[in-house]
């Protein structure tokens, strides 16, 4: 660990999620220190790094790992490497933040759970940074302080246009691209969130692009124990996104409730007998609070925000509301 205290990070590969978004974002962290950047062409890291001024370049994943200064990986590369690189940055000693969804499987993702508990000195999360954004918390306290009564159902929509067959997202064979797994994956994500538990079956409804053969449209709704979600998540939509949490005394809306913009406020609204009120957010870079809830917890050896058994609880929802899509049926979990 650096003298300053801070977290020494590598970041695998030269994402676009984390060059324009995540990287910069970590850089204004108190907790985060970039130290190194890795690509599968040199060319690329050391130009990433010269725009990020980040100290050290890699042309090669393996090459980052093995660097003795590096306390933490970020790991946004495609869905398919989540999980064999998250691994080998374990095998390596280093903490390991990874994009979502954390793997293409349950089966997957347990493997990966099962090999952390061979490192419990080591932390692992799955980065929904949207949680630690504060119109999360503001929404979660007041479900929690009972402000909208029993939450009954939650209805969700995500959804943007996208048809660059180029774009990772449209590419079925390498990393099990489309919408539910990039976008569907939040929806379900929130809904486990704010019910503080997890859905006893699921059903799904999907639609593929004939060319790309990824999800273009996908509905589903989740049962708990006490209510229900519905969701929609598109990739040729226009772009949109919402959160309705339905109670029995009131209703909270999230205006923009998944990619908050950092450098605008952002809304939300209570809606009960007594008429709506507004609650306005500072803008905040969501992902800078990632940074540093993470790193945190690196320096304080506590637990993460997110322990890694519920991105392992997430997946296995993706992979019932897939099943449900092919079946036909109401799929138990």
């Amino acid at each position: 660990m650096s003298s300053k205290n801070k977290i020494r990070w590598g970041i695998l590969s030269t994402a676009r999620i984390g060059v324009v978004k995540v990287i910069p974002a970590m850089q204004k962290g108190q907790l985060c220190e970039i130290n190194a950047i890795a690509s599968r062409d040199l060319s690329k890291a050391k130009d990433a790094a010269t725009k990020l001024n980040i100290k050290r370049a890699y042309g090669s994943y393996e090459e980052l790992l093995t660097d003795p200064e590096i306390d933490a990986i970020y790991n946004p590369l495609p869905n398919h490497l989540h999980v064999p690189w998250s691994l080998k940055a374990l095998e390596a000693g280093k903490h390991v933040l990874c994009e979502k969804p954390i793997g293409l499987s349950t089966q997957e993702a347990q493997q990966l759970l099962i090999v952390s508990k061979k490192f419990p000195h080591l932390k692992v999360m799955e980065a929904f940074m949207y949680r630690l954004h504060p119109q999360w918390l503001k929404a979660k306290s007041l479900v929690s302080n009972g402000a909208i009564g029993e939450v009954r159902t939650i209805h969700s929509v995500f959804s943007y246009y996208n048809v660059d067959a180029n774009n990772i997202r449209n590419k079925s064979d390498i990393g099990g691209g489309g919408g539910l797994m990039d976008i569907g994956c939040y929806c379900i994500s929130l809904s486990r969130f704010i019910f503080e538990s997890e859905p006893v079956r699921a059903v799904g409804i999907m639609e593929f692009d004939p060319i790309m053969k990824t999800d273009r449209l996908a509905s589903g709704m989740l049962e708990f124990s006490k209510g229900t979600s519905t969701f929609t998540c598109a990739t040729q939509l226009i772009p949109y996104q919402r959160v309705n949490i339905f109670g029995t005394k009131g209703r909270i809306e999230i205006e923009i409730p998944f990619n908050a913009p950092p450098d605008k406020p952002t809304k939300l609204w209570l809606t009960t007998s007594e008429g709506t009120e507004e609650f306005i957010f500072e803008a905040c870079d969501q992902y800078t609070l990632q940074g540093d809830a993470f790193s945190k917890a690196i320096v304080e050896n506590t637990a993460v925000p997110t322990p890694l058994e519920d991105a392992v609880a997430n997946i296995k929802v993706i992979d019932a509301i897939l099943e449900s899509a092919t079946k036909n049926s109401w799929i138990k979990i």
